[in-house]
């Protein structure tokens, strides 16, 4: 599989009941593989990451990113959707 392919998306926001359900059911309807998913809740604050394959992908990168910014915002998360070429230089030290 190439770099290109795979994408980061993070979750962030208060915890609450189908989270994890929604982002999965968003990526699903995409035909995009989750590859490795890890949360944690703290103090009642949610964090998700999640690394995700596009290759399969029946919608643009441009338009996943949009839609998964408006379900954030209807479930009261924050979702962000990086290229994983991008989110590595931006990590690197």
């Amino acid at each position: 599989m190439e770099t290109q392919d795979r994408i980061i998306i993070t979750v962030i926001g208060k915890d609450s009941v189908g989270i994890i359900g929604k982002v999965c059911t968003a990526l699903a309807d995409c035909h995009i593989n989750i590859l490795d998913i890890s949360q944690t809740i703290v103090h009642g604050f949610f964090n998700m990451m999640m690394v995700a394959d596009m290759e399969g992908a029946t919608v643009p990168f441009s338009d996943l990113s949009d839609n998964l910014d408006k379900l954030g915002e209807s479930i009261g998360v924050q979702i962000t959707c990086q290229r994983e070429e991008i989110f590595d230089m931006m990590h690197r030290i």
